[in-house]
């Protein structure tokens, strides 16, 4: 009986130890999620902030007239003329990109969660917050001499975006593709993996069938055969190179990289201007209809999420790449996340101006505009012959060791 009451009581202290633990790991959590110091929780209210400056961005292009008359007292907007349309949305956005800059200047290098960097990066959100507005309200008192020369340089950061953008998507593909075929995970992914690989090539050539019907309905349409004809022989390219047997990057990494480029190429085309006689679907309508905020919502919220997504993905830049980590290091590089969404507001300016500050965009539309078609093809493009290399490179740098 003593031995057994004796089990029992170390038992129980043994439960109230493990419950103990738990408990202060559970108090410390949620501790830091409720003083907002939690870096995995930070990522979601920048993300959150960002939103919002495209809003704010948004209703400055489309409903700024209502606030015309507090305009006017402002000098820099010249009787509020210029702090609407274009000039508002590059406002907006390069307080956006102020605010990630400094951020990006005092938090890049934190490689560790003891370091107070670290409890800026993931606190004092109420500075942080009043540091926001402040920086959006300043390009509001510039002139706009100031604002025309940073929509300049808005076009090249918005070119940085899609660059690290596109090595993001790529890197990813690549370790997908990796993790299939890694010895461990071989024989039990490979069915999966042509599964996969089908149905993205079904997709990929049904999405060009349909584009052909709906955007190229007349031979006279050769801009646009020629953009999605060229887009076929480009997923045939990769398709050759990745089979090939100096290279052997399987059937994959083509049929993901296929779907990407036959959505840019949507894109691409679907930014054409609306009434144009090759594009059946660009009707113009007469009033907002509910598709058109609905799709103009849905590219708010992808524009925001890639960012966000292609913000934590910091690890496919570093260069060393298996080093161990530790429970102290950083979950994601700070500096880097917060460089995309400074480049992001970049980006985000140039989709709601259409690349070009003179262009008349109409209410919820989103990157319409020839400028924003050949921005996109010139994107896929790009992806493809980034691609090619990340293929390539290896087998020639093998080539000249041997040589």
């Amino acid at each position: 009986m003593e031995s057994s009451r004796e089990n029992n009581s170390y038992n129980n202290d043994y439960e109230r130890r493990v419950i103990f633990k738990e408990d202060s790991w559970f108090r410390q959590w949620f501790s830091q999620f409720r003083n907002g110091s939690n870096p995995w929780m930070a990522r979601y209210v920048y993300a959150l902030m960002f939103l919002v400056a495209n809003l704010l961005a948004w209703a400055a292009r489309d409903y700024g007239r209502s606030a015309l008359t507090e305009m006017e007292r402002l000098k820099g907007c010249e009787g509020g003329r210029d702090c609407l349309g274009a000039q508002g949305v590059l406002r907006v956005s390069l307080g956006c990109f102020t605010f990630y800059i400094t951020m990006f200047l005092t938090t890049v290098g934190t490689s560790k969660l003891s370091e107070r960097r670290n409890t800026w990066q993931s606190g004092w959100w109420s500075v942080k917050i009043v540091l926001w507005v402040v920086f959006t309200i300043i390009p509001f008192l510039l002139p706009s001499t100031i604002i025309q020369l940073y929509g300049q340089i808005a076009h090249f950061g918005a070119g940085v975006f899609l660059l690290i953008q596109l090595i993001s998507v790529i890197s990813f593909i690549t370790w997908l593709n990796d993790c299939c075929q890694s010895d461990k995970n071989a024989e039990r992914c490979q069915i999966h993996v042509m599964l996969l690989a089908t149905v993205a090539y079904v997709v990929c050539i049904v999405g060009i069938i349909m584009m052909y019907i709906w955007y190229a309905p007349e031979p006279s349409c050769l801009l646009n055969i020629f953009f999605i004809t060229w887009t076929l022989v480009l997923l045939q390219l990769m398709t050759s190179v990745s089979l090939h047997p100096k290279v052997n990057a399987g059937i994959l990494t083509p049929g993901l990289m296929g779907l990407y480029v036959v959505f840019i190429c949507w894109c691409a085309i679907r930014s054409e201007p609306a009434g144009e006689n090759c594009i059946r679907k660009a009707t113009v309508p007469t009033k907002t209809d509910w598709l058109t905020i609905i799709s103009f919502i849905i590219a708010i919220l992808a524009m925001v999420i890639a960012t966000f997504s292609t913000g934590i993905d910091s690890q496919c830049f570093q260069f060393r790449k298996g080093e161990t980590r530790s429970e102290d290091d950083v979950p994601y590089g700070y500096g880097f996340f917060h460089f995309v969404f400074a480049t992001g507001a970049m980006y985000f300016a140039m989709l709601l101006i259409s690349w070009n500050p003179h262009h008349t965009m109409k209410r919820w539309t989103i990157d319409v505009g020839w400028t924003s078609t050949w921005v996109r093809i010139v994107n896929e493009w790009l992806a493809v012959c980034v691609y090619l290399w990340m293929l390539v490179a290896p087998v020639i740098w093998k080539c000249r060791q041997n040589s």
